[in-house]
């Protein structure tokens, strides 16, 4: 499967891999928030829709940080494009950089969102807890409170950045 596989397929390649209706639900809320971004953003809307429904297809395995890794593992052994594959990849902890993924027993390398569409996953990610929408400054306050400050930061950053490109604060896409 080279192409971007439709709605239905990510959903059915989700339960085939061994997702929770919990972990599908949650996928299917951040997908909703991400094409609102795409729509504002100009984004590739087809892209960002797989992207956001697979980016938790890791959590068939594991709910640790790992979930991102172990996602783009599963989505190469089936065959999706690159550009959905690095978006599982990079959606955790707003982008992690190198020396962070390391501490977390990662491989030492950037977990960045680089292209747009990475970007917007990412941080739909980030404005779902569960399958409910929250604020931004709801899950920086968490990350604070837990101690993770730069994680905090790449927060703050990710949607300034998003919301400056959509001409709106993302709260309120």
């Amino acid at each position: 499967m080279s192409s971007i596989p439709t709605p239905e397929e990510c959903i059915k390649l989700l339960r085939n891999s061994g997702c929770s209706e919990e972990v599908i639900k949650h996928c299917k809320a951040v997908r909703d928030v991400a094409i609102r971004l795409a729509k504002r953003a100009n984004a590739d809307i087809k892209l960002v829709e797989a992207g956001a429904l697979l980016h938790d297809i890791g959590r068939s395995k594991t709910h640790g940080i790992k979930h991102g890794v172990e996602g783009a593992r599963i989505a190469k052994k089936l065959g999706l494009p690159d550009n959905i594959i690095r978006i599982i990849e990079r959606h955790i902890g707003a982008g992690l950089p190198s020396n962070e993924a390391k501490k977390l027993g990662l491989s030492n390398r950037d977990f960045i969102p680089e292209t747009l569409e990475e970007k917007i996953v990412c941080h739909a990610d980030s404005l779902i807890e569960n399958s409910r929408k929250q604020v931004i400054e709801q899950e920086v306050e968490r990350a604070l409170i837990d101690g993770h400050k730069e994680y905090a930061k790449r927060l703050v950053a990710l949607h300034k950045e998003l919301s400056d490109i959509c001409g709106i604060d993302v709260n309120k896409i």
